[in-house]
C-alpha cells in the first residue's frame, strides 16, 4: 500500500479497483497531502492506462453540479472525468436493459446530455456552449464508488474517474426542434424520476449549476486551468451532472423517467446482473 504520493502506484491500485470492482480505502483518509490536483494527476494517469489498452475517449462526464448534494458528499465544486466507447451507449429508442455486473454500490442519475458540432472556447457563456450544441439528450449516467459507503472527499471522487460507471443516452434532439427559448427550456424543465413505478423525486434544469450550459461553461473554465487537461472538442458527448439526487439501483429494479417542459423523451431502463462476456460493462 502505497504511504506517499506514489502517483504510478496510486494510479495502479485504483484502476485494479475499478477492473476487479473492488473497495479501496480513500486517499484521503491516509495521505493528508492528497488534494484536488493530485487526484486528477492520478485520473490522468489511469486515463493513460485506459488509452493503452485500447479504449477510445468519446466525451466527458461533469459530476456534483447539483449543490443541493454537495454537503451530503463532502464537495464543494463540481468535478469532472472521461467517458469511453466501451461506457456511453447510444439508445435507438426510449428503453434498455443493463447489466450492473462490474459496478461497486451503482446509484443513477438522470441527466441533459450534449454533442458538440464544434469546442466552445474557454470562457464562453451559456448562449455560446448553445451555438456550439449540434445535439441534446436526456441520458441516465449511472455512477459508482469504489470507496466504501459512498464515503470520500472531492480529489478521491476525482481519483475514480469522476465515479462514472457507464452512460445511456437517450434519443437525440436537434437544438433547432427544442423551441425558440432553449436556454430557457434548459433552466425550467422538470423531470420525474420512478423506481418500479413508485415516484421517488422530481427535479428540475436549474438543479444543474443553474443550467446544464452553466455546467459546461464551468467544465471549460476547468479544462483550461491545466495543461494536461485536454480542451473540449467537436464531437465530443458531455453529460452535466444529475438533475435529481443519484439513487442506489439493485437488478431487477426498472426505473424510468418523465420529461417536461422541453422537448425530450424519458427514459426506462431495467437492471439485472448478467454481464456480456469480455465487457465490464454492457447495455441493449
Amino acid at each position: 500500500m502505497p504511504t506517499s504520493l506514489d502517483l504510478d502506484a496510486l494510479a495502479s491500485e485504483m484502476k485494479a479497483a475499478q477492473d476487479a470492482a473492488q473497495h479501496v480505502e480513500p486517499f484521503t483518509a491516509r495521505l493528508p497531502s492528497f488534494d484536488l490536483a493530485t487526484g486528477y494527476d492520478v485520473a490522468h494517469l489511469v486515463h493513460e492506462a485506459r488509452l493503452k489498452e485500447g479504449v477510445r475517449p468519446v466525451g466527458r462526464k461533469i459530476g456534483f453540479t447539483n449543490p443541493g448534494m454537495w454537503s451530503r458528499y463532502g464537495v464543494r465544486e463540481p468535478i469532472w472525468g472521461y467517458m469511453y466507447d466501451t461506457t456511453v451507449f447510444r439508445l435507438d429508442d426510449t428503453r434498455a436493459a443493463c447489466s450492473l455486473a462490474g459496478l461497486v454500490e451503482p446509484k443513477i442519475e438522470p441527466e441533459i446530455v450534449f454533442g458538440f458540432r464544434r469546442a466552445p472556447r474557454a470562457g464562453a457563456d451559456i448562449s455560446e456552449v448553445l451555438d456550439a450544441v449540434e445535439w441534446v439528450a436526456h441520458g441516465f449516467e449511472i455512477v459508482q464508488s469504489h470507496f466504501p459507503g459512498w464515503s470520500f472527499q472531492a480529489p478521491d471522487t476525482v481519483a475514480d474517474g469522476s465515479l462514472h460507471g457507464f452512460l445511456l443516452v437517450g434519443p437525440e434532439q436537434p437544438v433547432s426542434q427544442l423551441g425558440a427559448d432553449v436556454v430557457g427550456a434548459l433552466e425550467s424543465f422538470t423531470l420525474a424520476l420512478a423506481c418500479n413505478g413508485r415516484q421517488v423525486e422530481t427535479g428540475k434544469g436549474s438543479n444543474v449549476l443553474g443550467s446544464p450550459l452553466s455546467a459546461v461553461a464551468h467544465l471549460l473554465s476547468v479544462l483550461a486551468s491545466r495543461l494536461d487537461h485536454e480542451p473540449l472538442r467537436a464531437g465530443e458527448i458531455v453529460t452535466t451532472g444529475t438533475v435529481t439526487a443519484a439513487y442506489a439501483v439493485q437488478e431487477g429494479e426498472t426505473w424510468r423517467s418523465d420529461v417536461q417542459g422541453i422537448s425530450l423523451p424519458g427514459l426506462t431502463v431495467e437492471f439485472s446482473a448478467q454481464l456480456a462476456a469480455g465487457r465490464r460493462v454492457s447495455c441493449e
